[in-house]
């Protein structure tokens, strides 16, 4: 691959990066690492500087909160390839001002039809494997995408691409970047070595002359832009025939999914073979009718009113109830008289977690195919019964879900063999990012946008992405709200969030983190809720988190009773000392982890726009105007 020094002339856009300084102790009294960004029209909060750019640049342009967000989206999947590629998922919130409601949309991948528990059982797999082709889905991405465009932006594809195009037709390299190009190989994620001895596509497209970057090349990703500029194309073509603005999106899908890039994906990984981390050796089971028939999806969010805010989350295809479900187990509480961070207070904190999450691991699923008592789940009285769980001196170390089926719309749908034994861990991800873009209209849109990553499978030679591997998080065990199903949709660990308040938007956040997501999200939340914090400083204080469930990627690995004090914490031996007496299994983690929300909010006090990112999330930036 070809590079040359970047010079000033070659810079994309001038933006704010906003410096990380890390200072030391708690920062209660502190004013932030950061510094909160207001505006009047348009705020975002990515993952990256260049994709930040990209959204202020649609506001500039007339966009509205929707196209800035899609575009911002289509821009990450350019620039944060370790984190996410255009193969992946995206599920999202979005507040609609015209309509006056939040909706979800269903951006998740879907199992292909030949994907069959007996199937990986007689190919010797205990588990779905976290790489290579086995644990490929549809990719949801473009669905995802043209659909929030049609419903609730303004512009046209062939316009909210653009960045995402410049990108991809050079970009410089960062230390981001260049770690997940050249980093270390694991069980999990595959690098330059691999690139080199059994991806060729992927080497042709990451290294060059077959070495990894340096911080400051201009790298370019030349079959991503001309995959970009096919699908701009089919738009500009159906409007030339007469097409509005909905048949030109069309266009923009059925290229996608039913014409040359479905045909080349399904082509590439039916030809070509992956090893995986179980040992296996295989081309994928997609086919063109699992693409042919995909389509993303409008759906009603579940939510749940805590202290006057209505709190959204997109359903049991993602981890996302089980914030709404803590949130109903610490309602009963009064969390600012334990004192933020205190013993009592993260013993609580932890408790309900693992309550939640039990409920999480034994009932979510597809709902299309298993049913989820949605009303149960989230019922106050519920709620009360699982609060009688939490021993204020000991540490549960069982995983125990309940039974929401009394307190459910339909009861009658609890299976006769319901078992409420606790969940035993079966056998024993750093990829996601984020996008948040708010709008002077009210508009707010919310997606944590992943999967797709190039270090997990093969680059598809002439389109310049990767296959999604998110499939991994079903089970190969029948009866199971996850068990793999032909068609299936995996509950992700993709969880955006969206509040209102008053029955008027308010925020809009989420981060990446895998299993930790609704952990780092929900402190986050409780901190500006219940502490009465500012955002920046909500998103500095010290977090903790449990590791006491099944992981949602795999191996689903568990450890029981694990809690992660992060090492910035206040009084942390005293406190650690404390939580290990009540029987917690007390780590300490590295200062400055465990936690990478990222958010947009409408000031109710001055109708401006705002947007914080975090200190712990390298390069993460918000840009207001």
């Amino acid at each position: 691959m070809a590079c040359r020094k970047i010079s000033t002339a070659s810079v994309l856009m001038a933006v704010l990066l906003l410096e990380t300084v890390a200072p030391s102790g708690t920062l209660l009294g502190a004013k932030g690492t950061r510094t909160e960004v207001r505006g009047l029209r348009g705020a975002v909060a990515a993952g990256h500087p260049l994709v930040a750019g990209v959204g202020m640049e649609i506001f500039h342009q007339g966009g509205n909160a929707v196209d800035s967000g899609v575009a911002m989206i289509l821009a990450a999947s350019v620039v944060e390839f370790n984190s996410f590629g255009f193969g992946g998922e995206m599920p999202t919130l979005i507040y609609s001002p015209r309509e006056r409601r939040v909706v979800a949309v269903n951006g998740n991948t879907r199992a292909p039809r030949a994907a069959n528990i007996e199937w990986f059982r007689e190919q010797g797999y205990r588990l779905i494997p976290g790489d290579g082709f086995m644990p490929a889905g549809v990719c949801a991405v473009l669905g995802a995408v043209v659909l929030s465009l049609d419903r609730y932006g303004t512009l046209s594809f062939s316009r909210i691409v653009q960045g995402a195009i410049r990108l991809a037709d050079g970009f410089p390299v960062d230390e981001r970047w260049r770690r997940g190009v050249g980093r270390k190989e694991t069980e999990k994620y595959r690098g330059a070595e691999t690139f080199r001895r059994e991806w060729p596509s992927s080497g042709a497209a990451f290294l060059h002359d077959g070495r990894v970057p340096e911080v400051g090349e201009v790298t370019r990703l030349p079959d991503l832009a001309r995959t970009f500029r096919r699908l701009a194309e089919a738009e500009k073509k159906a409007l030339k025939n007469g097409a509005g603005r909905s048949e030109a999106l069309r266009a923009v899908h059925d290229y996608f999914y039913k014409g040359p890039i479905a045909r080349q994906l399904v082509r590439f990984s039916r030809e070509f073979k992956v090893r995986d981390n179980e040992g296996g050796h295989h081309s994928s089971l997609l086919t063109e009718a699992d693409f042919a028939d995909y389509e993303a999806r409008i759906q009603e969010p579940w939510s749940f009113d805590y202290r006057g805010y209505r709190v959204y989350k997109c359903g049991p295809w993602t981890q996302g109830p089980v914030f709404l479900q803590q949130l109903a187990l610490l309602e009963g509480y009064d969390l600012a008289a334990l004192k933020h961070n205190s013993a009592d207070y993260l013993h609580l904190w932890l408790e309900t977690a693992k309550l939640a999450h039990a409920d999480k691991e034994k009932y979510y699923g597809d709902p299309d195919f298993v049913y989820v008592p949605r009303q149960g789940l989230l019922s106050r009285a519920y709620a009360k019964l699982r609060r009688k769980l939490i021993d204020w001196k000991t540490a549960s170390l069982e995983l125990r879900p309940g039974d929401p089926f009394p307190f459910d719309a339909h009861p009658e749908k609890r299976p006769v063999n319901l078992s409420l034994a606790p969940v035993r861990p079966r056998l024993q991800d750093d990829g996601t990012t984020g996008v948040r873009a708010v709008d002077s209209h009210g508009t707010i849109f919310s997606s944590t946008p992943s999967g797709g990553w190039p270090a997990s499978s093969p680059i598809v030679p002439g389109l310049g992405f990767a296959l999604g591997s998110r499939v991994q998080m079903f089970y190969l065990e029948e009866g199971l709200a996850k068990s793999l199903a032909p068609g299936k949709q995996p509950s992700t660990s993709l969880t955006p969030t969206l509040v209102t308040k008053d029955g008027r938007p308010w925020m809009g956040f989420g981060m990446p983190g895998g299993d930790v997501q609704d952990q780092g999200t929900l402190h986050f939340f409780l901190n500006v809720v219940d502490f009465g914090m500012g955002l920046q400083d909500a998103l500095d204080a010290p977090k903790v988190w449990t590791r006491h469930f099944p992981g949602l990627f795999y191996p689903h690995r568990a450890y029981p009773g694990r809690a992660v004090l992060e090492g910035r914490l206040a009084n942390l031996e005293e406190i650690a000392a404390d939580l290990r007496g009540r029987g917690h299994d007390v780590q300490i983690a590295s200062p400055w982890s465990g936690d990478n929300t990222m958010v947009v909010m409408i000031d109710p006090k001055t109708g401006t726009l705002v947007s914080a990112t975090n200190a712990r999330m390298e390069g993460s930036t918000a840009l207001a105007w």
